[in-house]
């Protein structure tokens, strides 16, 4: 009998696609649903990415945080992605877990998402952000361009359109860097 990690998963998200988005982050595959804090990309409350956005955009890492619930608050921090013209996704649409975690290591990718397509329902979008490695492999193999170095950016083109793909760190904790120095990285394309 096969163990449940080792089953097929479909994206739990559809992807979130604000008119007039100018920048698409992409991650590489949600948490398994145990580790959701609430049903909205980087679900799990131990992830930084929302208190990367509130050091950057307010000075305070708890802006989005609802420490109450150990959530975030999903009632500011859409209407905010909005406003920002963010966008998100990630680069599979099916995996396999090959352990219980997250961990881009122990994910097999069954189906990758069609980033061109999705740029292409994106037409302001300029800036694609990748948060991680393995979404960063995907990404560049898709757009036909090197990896850049955590921090910088590789330029690529999708018809007449000029855009660039910027690698950030992970906003996994397991990514050896306290969260005020990764938003030093994301500053570089979210302000």
């Amino acid at each position: 009998m096969k163990s449940e990690e080792f089953d097929i998963e479909a994206h739990p998200f559809e992807p979130f696609l604000p008119q007039g988005a100018r920048i698409l982050m992409l991650g590489t595959f949600p948490p398994s649903e145990k580790r959701w804090s609430m049903k909205f990309y980087y679900p799990n409350f131990i992830n930084d990415m929302w208190r990367i956005f509130g050091i950057l955009f307010y000075g305070d890492r708890d802006y989005f945080v609802d420490a109450e619930n150990k959530s975030f608050r999903l009632d500011i921090l859409v209407p905010f992605l909005e406003k920002q013209g963010i966008a998100l996704f990630d680069t599979c649409t099916k995996i396999r877990r090959t352990t219980g975690t997250a961990s881009d290591k122990d994910l097999e990718v069954i189906e990758e998402t069609n980033l061109r397509e999705m740029l292409r329902n994106l037409p302001e979008c300029t800036k694609v952000v990748t948060a991680g490695q393995l979404a960063t492999e995907i990404a560049c193999r898709q757009f036909g361009v090197n990896p850049p170095k955590v921090g910088e950016y590789s330029a690529f083109t999708l018809g007449e359109r000029e855009l660039r793909l910027y690698r950030m760190p992970s906003s996994s904790r397991a990514y050896p860097m306290k969260p005020e120095r990764k938003a030093e990285f994301y500053k570089k394309v979210l302000i």
